[in-house]
């Protein structure tokens, strides 16, 4: 089956495709997406974001991130699990981010879910465990080949949506997988395929 391969770009690097030429994507695509994530507030943050692209472009949430964290208390979820109707209204109000009634409202609720998850577990442990802490090497050539969700997305959907997330359907879960390295889904002629599969390799993986 044919398909679309990793792409050369001018630097020479072969790469996904997603990123196309755009700067601030390629940073994205280069550093960040597919490297895995442990640490339990950055992987709220992801998941809060995913849920505000729903129906976006990601470029548009990377391009509006920093005003988020501005917005949203460094996403911690402690000071954003105390937010009332006046800090949504300020949200409703800031043009920096998303101004989404129910993404806003539903990121409170969130908030105050990840706070009920961490009185037993850590959050990480509570994601990672899924896949028995280890990231998931696939082996896609194509975008094509890529899934939009997995069996293990929608446990983990399932499991969040039970606890008071909201916005974290199978789709999101999986891209928000793929972002914070729960599974290696660069394409294999991606510079960052190897890079990532290394960093999984000698990353500590949680108890």
């Amino acid at each position: 089956m044919s398909g679309r391969a990793a792409v050369e770009g001018p630097d020479g690097k072969s790469r996904c495709i997603w990123p196309g030429t755009d700067p601030l994507y390629l940073a994205y695509h280069d550093t960040e997406w597919g490297v895995p994530e442990y640490d339990s507030r950055a992987l709220f943050e992801k998941l809060i974001l995913d849920g505000f692209q729903a129906g976006l472009a990601w470029i548009t949430i990377l391009r509006k991130r920093d005003s988020f964290r501005s917005a949203f208390a460094g996403f911690e979820p402690e000071a954003i699990a105390r937010f009332t109707e006046t800090d949504v209204q300020r949200l409703l109000g800031d043009a920096g981010i998303v101004r989404h009634r129910g993404k806003i409202e539903g990121t409170i609720k969130s908030a105050r879910a990840y706070l009920e998850i961490s009185e037993r577990r850590e959050f990480s442990d509570f994601l990672w465990r899924h896949l028995d802490g280890r990231v998931l090497q696939n082996a896609f050539r194509t975008h094509e080949e890529v899934p939009a969700e997995t069996a293990v997305s929608k446990a983990i959907s399932k499991e969040l949506k039970a606890a008071g997330f909201t916005f974290c359907g199978p789709t999101i879960v999986y891209a928000f997988m793929q972002a914070c390295g729960l599974v290696n889904d660069h394409l294999t002629g991606c510079f960052r395929y190897e890079e990532c599969a290394v960093l999984a390799r000698d990353t500590r993986v949680p108890a």
